[in-house]
């Protein structure tokens, strides 16, 4: 689903006629963040459709910069590492937190218990089965995978169609949320799979803790954590980079009233995009922070 903002006019802004943004699915934090971006997005250059694109999320995103359906796009660090062709950072805004998600009356009480069982690795093309079929072939894990979307995970869950649901999103994440209201969940630790993530594949997995205060009744929970980027096409002009970073890291504030992921957002590790590289245009408006 696409949803496009619009304007006639404007003075003194960077012009370009279009910004496809690709977000993520139904329920997710990249869909909330993207939205967020595209109103800041169009304040910033009114004379530009921008286009909000939901879609599966990291892996779709790329695909889609890829085929040039998509100008900009949100992914996980570890993703977006795998396959950079063609794209460049416009900077770091947040990190994800790997969320694995039981029902409260579940047998399940820790990874390995998962076997056999109905779990869902998220949607089509998203960070969430990139990482998990990583974590499947590092592990051995042998479950009945099935693909949805947060929002979907979320209700089967509720509906005992599924017995867990892994989702790899920032926190707190809109489904859980929701679900909690009328759900009682245990969220399951994974220090040791994120030990392994971490040696197998240095610099994209790094513990963490999802806190106490992202979920209500939710004591803290060991996991593995993933930082995520903005991505721009590299012929995307560097005139048009620099507003769209500009942007991004002048009204982090302001998407934070609504999305408190975007809190995360900042200078200092806005640049910590490694290996991908920041876009020429990036990469100007952060040096002139510094001056």
């Amino acid at each position: 689903m696409a949803v496009a903002l619009t304007a006639c006019s404007g003075r003194g802004v960077t012009s370009y006629p279009e910004l496809v943004l690709a977000t993520g699915p139904p329920g997710a934090v990249f869909r909330e963040i993207g939205g967020a971006l595209a109103t800041e997005l169009h304040g910033a250059m009114p004379q530009t459709k921008v286009t909000v694109l939901g879609t599966g999320a990291s892996t779709e995103n790329l695909r889609l910069l890829d085929e040039g359906r998509a100008h900009l796009g949100i992914s996980s660090l570890d993703a977006a590492a795998a396959d950079p062709d063609g794209v460049a950072a416009i900077g770091r805004l947040y990190d994800s937190y790997l969320h694995l998600v039981v029902r409260a009356d579940s047998e399940i009480t820790d990874f390995d218990d998962l076997t056999g069982k109905r779990v869902s690795f998220g949607a089509t093309g998203s960070g969430t089965e990139y990482t998990m079929l990583r974590l499947t072939a590092l592990t051995g894990l042998d479950v009945d995978d099935m693909r949805m979307d947060q929002a979907a995970s979320a209700r089967a869950l509720a509906k005992r169609d599924i017995d867990a649901m892994f989702s790899l999103t920032g926190i707190p994440t809109p489904a859980i949320t929701d679900l909690l209201r009328h759900q009682a969940l245990r969220c399951l630790p994974l220090d040791r799979q994120a030990a392994d993530l971490a040696e197998a594949y240095p610099g994209s997995y790094f513990p963490a803790t999802i806190p106490a205060t992202a979920y209500p009744g939710l004591p803290p929970c060991p996991t593995l954590s993933i930082p995520n980027v903005l991505l721009a096409r590299t012929d995307i002009p560097d005139t048009v980079a620099r507003t769209i970073t500009e942007t991004v890291f002048t009204t982090a504030d302001a998407m934070a009233a609504t999305r408190p992921e975007a809190a995360q957002i900042n200078v200092r590790t806005g640049i910590a995009t490694s290996p991908i590289p920041l876009h020429p245009g990036a990469v100007g408006w952060f040096r002139d922070q510094k001056a």
